[in-house]
């Protein structure tokens, strides 16, 4: 339950951000990245117009990666993965930050632009029972399961730790703020740009994007689900004036305590979507039942098709 001194330090961080949002903004460093194409231009996702201020950078921060599915995935621990996000946000382009998981992967093998998409992100995360087979399949495993449920609450104590203002965008109405109410909650030093739910015309993503402008958000996470979420910061991240955007799926609905989580020896396992699909059956089905199978062709066709190589041997 939010106690008024929670509610209160939530107001509080935001308006300390609208205050210093503008010294924010005139500090930020810009850099000229290589020309994209497709959704990667700086045009919306959604075929409406789109002009940057700043070009996503595109050159992948992956540590000893691995190649699934044509998306290179880095074999990272937790400490590691976080000091490569750090480098990121630190290197002065808005970096790009994406997890991706058997359904993200089975989406990216029929959309070509949206595999290119994942594979330019700055960092690319492993999310997954999914992923750890494809690791062991291909002879590179995965040190850990780098999943958004407990990866993004460590680069909101690494945001804090910089001083750096979140903006939370997306989810139903009200479930950003519950959201952003918890993370204050547990991560005290913790600075709250804004929030807004994700019920908006993709027509008014210039407007969405100048609200987290005019916020000085450091950073962006954004829920809205793959692959939209992705879509959505490639082409106006770098609009937002934030250093660093990541599409973080139902992070906000099990922060806010809308969608319970799997026990924590379901995620050490790796099968927290077993839970998930039996939370939400209706809406999971097809994601999982259909999904994981299909994923699982796709892998060993892939590494039978083709020799295991340099990079991808022991």
């Amino acid at each position: 339950m939010w106690s008024p001194k929670t509610a209160s330090a939530l107001r509080e961080s935001m308006a300390r951000n609208r205050t210093f949002g503008a010294l924010k903004r005139s500090s930020v460093v810009t850099r000229v990245s290589q020309p994209r194409e497709g959704p990667l231009d700086g045009g919306s996702p959604h075929g409406g117009p789109s002009v940057p201020t700043r070009s996503v950078r595109l050159r992948p921060m992956v540590l000893d990666p691995v190649e699934v599915l044509g998306v290179p995935v880095g074999r990272m621990t937790t400490m590691e993965a976080i000091a490569t996000v750090e480098r990121a946000a630190l290197e002065g382009a808005p970096a790009l930050v994406v997890y991706v998981n058997a359904h993200t992967l089975n989406t990216a093998s029929k959309e070509p632009a949206y595999r290119r998409l994942l594979g330019s992100a700055a960092v690319v995360l492993n999310d997954g029972a999914g992923l750890s087979v494809a690791g062991r399949l291909y002879g590179k495993p995965f040190p850990e399961n780098l999943n958004g449920s407990d990866f993004n609450p460590e680069i909101a104590r690494l945001a804090a730790r910089h001083g750096w203002s979140l903006f939370l965008l997306g989810a139903r109405p009200g479930v950003a703020d519950r959201a952003a109410e918890r993370l204050v909650t547990a991560i005290p030093e913790l600075e709250i740009a804004g929030t807004r739910d994700g019920f908006f015309e993709r027509s008014d993503d210039r407007v969405v994007a100048a609200q987290i402008q005019d916020s000085g958000a450091d950073v962006v996470m954004v829920a809205m689900g793959n692959p939209l979420q992705e879509r959505w910061l490639a082409a106006n991240l770098a609009s937002t004036g934030a250093r660093l955007g990541v599409g973080v799926g139902a992070f906000f609905d099990f922060t806010a305590g809308e969608v319970p989580r799997s026990p924590r020896w379901m995620n050490r396992l790796g099968i927290e979507w077993i839970y998930r699909l039996l939370q939400e059956p209706r809406r999971m089905w097809r994601r999982y039942i259909l999904g994981n199978p299909a994923f699982l062709v796709r892998i060993v066709a892939e590494r039978v098709k083709r020799p295991a190589r340099p990079s991808e041997r022991s």
